[in-house]
């Protein structure tokens, strides 16, 4: 599998006449390897060089190990080894004090990658699938745990640090990312920091939350009404952030895009009186990087003609509305684009988005 998606890369290479590739995005690395501690990898014709903190345990016979000591930058050391005259290197990766001494350390010329690596991620392989799959059932199930538990009371904060221990205790490498949770008037923000306001009766309470599983992410957000009836007001704005979530959904297939969702999400808001502010778009992929290609408004023609969606594509879709000083909705799911003969978008986060009274 992983000497399979480095020759893919070798004839990208091949074909854009470079005679080597220096990798040094940690989720590319990954991805090419699977190695979870290497640090840069030197792909040549003939030859895959890591960088390496300590020797892997579980490597591939066909890689080479170069142990870096402390304090020497990966891609520079795997540099020093390469042999080429045009070496491909991941420009948005390197910073310019670090894209010079790796031009000093190869001794040749260098070229940008252009983003070859996250195209190539872009579709995912039935075991990546599965990694996603698992991440979002072990992230369903801690939210789900939650919401049994006492919550009126409770810091965001401390609501936070249990969902990350409960998805750890269920099998997760660790958070997707850091759990966001707001209550009352922090409820339905797409940033928030869980901080020290405490849950009280009658709050929005909203949680953002994925799991990470053999470094597979996933995302999802759901938001709730703590302890007792939810008002006129909270019933009408989750309906409407669930009308738009879903249209947004439910656009969702091979040969949409993102950009298509974002808009019919836009429509339900409008027509209900809310201006859609969704020039984040309302999703992305994810994968080994909780967000990375596709991404709405790309400009490139990938990953499919004219940025359009392909099959076992990975994404979020999400949206929310939030009201100053009242608290909002925001909701959000994990999906895997299909064809319509197989039914459709593959809902991976599958906690109930109804407006439940905790």
């Amino acid at each position: 599998m992983f000497s399979e998606r480095r020759e893919r890369l070798r004839e990208r290479c091949s074909g854009a006449g470079v005679d080597a590739a220096l990798v040094s995005a940690p989720a590319n690395v990954r991805w090419l390897t699977g190695v979870p501690g290497a640090e840069a990898l030197l792909l040549e014709r003939d030859r895959a060089l890591i960088a390496v903190a300590h020797p892997a345990r579980d490597r591939d016979e066909a890689i080479e190990e170069l142990v870096v000591p402390p304090g020497q930058d990966p891609a520079v050391a795997v540099a020093t080894a390469a042999h080429a005259e045009l070496l491909g290197v991941e420009e948005h990766d390197l910073t310019v004090a670090r894209h010079r001494a790796v031009t000093d350390a190869a001794h040749c010329r260098l070229r940008d990658l252009h983003h070859a690596v996250e195209q190539l991620r872009v579709v995912k392989d039935d075991q990546e699938l599965a990694c996603l799959r698992i991440a979002a059932e072990i992230a369903d199930q801690a939210l789900g745990e939650l919401l049994e538990s006492i919550l009126v009371g409770r810091s965001e904060r401390h609501l936070a640090m249990e969902l990350e221990r409960r998805m750890v205790d269920h099998g997760a490498d660790g958070p997707a990312f850091p759990v966001r949770v707001g209550a009352g008037d922090h409820s339905g923000r797409a940033r928030h920091l869980p901080g020290d306001r405490r849950v009280e009766e009658g709050d929005f309470l909203t949680v953002s939350l994925g799991a990470c599983y053999r470094g597979y992410r996933s995302s999802a957000t759901r938001t709730f009404v703590v302890g007792l009836a939810p008002q006129d007001w909270q019933v009408e704005l989750h309906g409407i952030v669930f009308a738009a979530q879903r249209a947004a959904r439910e656009t969702l297939a091979v040969g949409t895009s993102l950009d298509d969702c974002a808009r019919a999400a836009g429509r339900v808001l409008e027509a209900r009186g809310y201006p859609p502010e969704l020039d984040e778009g309302v999703g992305h992929g994810v994968g080994l990087d909780v967000e990375e290609e596709p991404r709405p408004g790309a400009l490139e023609p990938w990953p499919g003609e004219f940025g359009k969606l392909e099959n076992r594509v990975p994404v979020t879709v999400g949206l929310g509305v939030a009201l100053p000083g009242r608290g909002g909705v925001r909701i959000e799911d994990t999906l895997v684009v299909r064809p319509s003969e197989d039914g459709g978008p593959e809902l991976l986060t599958i906690t109930t988005k109804e407006l439940l009274a905790l």
